[in-house]
């Protein structure tokens, strides 16, 4: 999209549409029609059989989200964000209400189950309504896909590959690592409470930063986009290097709130200390993974989507080696041992793939160790906060006051040793030798 748009070839960027409609189509209607027509026939694949009749229910959703998926492309990469926002939005707030009203009439609980399940499905339908009524308020067209459906599959398919490997993968630990930890000497169920607390507790907390970076990425890959194809270079490396900077300040923002109340937020969040110990081992794993995460979106961005692919499946099989070997070693720690390797290898292979590509220094390197640094004083003091705290307040207290307290004291640092300009959009570089 981004690329048409910037060579002003808006029948281009109507045919991909159109194409990627064709191939949302031609995927997600064989699946669909596929599970109806067989549907007596699966419900081996739930432990439950009840699942099948609440999968029947949301499933025609597959082909709504599938259509609304491209008409949504089209407003990113045409750069309107708040369109985009707004729809997204909306559905959410459609899901809630139709939620509420239809589980406001259960009978049982497999019925405000499948009230729910109604309430997707419904708030689906709504965004893709919207989004189609505002593409086509907005001038957009259907045309034919001629000369778009090849670039188009060469571009979204190493995507597409490295989000189904992403799903296996992670299938695929949630089988292995139980059992290696139950091969190691551990019972079924001491190693599936494991499992449980460090994959199914500590581990999304992890993810805390993927709602900023999330929102960055959003804006940042039409924005590069536009720059490469229209070469930009100047305003390609500063983008560049402002997201990363912003990447790694979130991550060393966040780092010493999780390493000094982890075990705290543990039992906030889940009542369980053994959650929140392993929040706060798993902490250092955030930094590869925010930079492996924008670092991601950026090569999709410079068409480079076949190197992300290889970069991740690199990371993937350190994970799944780490899984498979160390239980035996480290019980459950081998899978943050994996997921630091895992978004270490993709974050270095991902940044001097894109240093390669922009064929220019990025002047990042300085800020990163000066970044690193200030999370040890952080520590300390959240250290040190939670012990006064902890002996004159209830957790709760502890958690919110401690976490905000210990957060503003890392960001601190930042605009006393001036190294806040990568917030503002046209900031010269602070570690360059040049203004950008």
């Amino acid at each position: 999209m981004t690329k048409y748009f910037a060579s002003k070839d808006e029948k281009s960027a109507f045919a991909t549409v159109t194409a990627g409609i064709i191939f949302s189509l031609s995927l997600s209607v064989p699946i669909v029609v596929f599970f109806f027509v067989f549907r007596s026939k699966l419900g081996f694949i739930f432990t439950d059989e009840r699942c099948m009749d609440v999968l029947m229910i949301v499933l025609p959703g597959l082909i709504i989200t599938s259509v609304y998926a491209v008409i949504r492309g089209f407003f990113w990469g045409k750069k309107s964000f708040l369109t985009y926002s707004l729809i997204e939005l909306a559905e959410e707030a459609v899901m809630l209400v139709a939620g509420v009203v239809l589980i406001g009439a259960v009978t049982s609980k497999m019925s405000g189950v499948e009230k729910a399940a109604w309430a997707v499905l419904i708030s689906y339908a709504f965004s893709f309504a919207a989004a189609s009524a505002v593409f086509f308020i907005k001038d957009g067209r259907l045309i034919s896909p001629k000369n778009t459906l090849k670039p188009l599959a060469k571009s979204s398919a190493p995507i597409t590959g490295m989000r189904t490997a992403t799903s296996l993968i992670n299938s695929l630990i949630a089988i292995i690592l139980p059992l290696r930890l139950i091969s190691a000497g551990l019972t079924r169920t001491e190693a599936m409470a494991e499992f449980g607390a460090a994959f199914g507790m500590a581990i999304p907390i992890l993810f805390m930063p993927a709602t900023l970076i999330g929102s960055l990425a959003v804006v940042l890959v039409p924005e590069l986009s536009e720059n490469y194809y229209k070469n930009q270079k100047e305003n390609l490396i500063n983008n560049v290097e402002r997201a990363l900077k912003f990447s790694f300040f979130v991550a060393c923002i966040i780092i010493p709130v999780l390493v000094s109340f982890g075990k705290n937020l543990g039992i906030f969040f889940y009542s369980s200390g053994e959650a929140g110990k392993y929040l706060t081992y798993a902490a250092p794993v955030m930094l590869p993974m925010s930079i492996c995460m924008i670092t991601t979106s950026m090569l999709n961005s410079l068409n480079c989507e076949r190197k992300t692919l290889v970069f991740y499946l690199c990371g993937a099989a350190f994970m799944l080696a780490c899984v498979f070997l160390l239980p035996r070693y480290i019980g459950v720690y081998s899978l943050i041992a994996g997921m630091l390797g895992q978004y270490l290898i993709t974050a270095v292979l991902n940044y001097f793939a894109i240093r390669k590509k922009l064929g220019e220094k990025m002047y990042v390197n300085r800020f990163f160790l000066k970044a690193f640094l200030f999370m040890i004083p952080t520590i300390l003091f959240g250290i040190m906060l939670n012990r006064i705290l902890s002996a004159i307040v209830v957790n709760a207290v502890v958690c919110i006051a401690g976490s905000i307290l210990t957060a503003l004291f890392g960001f601190a640092f930042y605009p006393v040793f001036g190294m806040a300009d990568f917030i503002r959009r046209s900031a010269p570089s602070a570690d360059s030798k040049t203004p950008r």
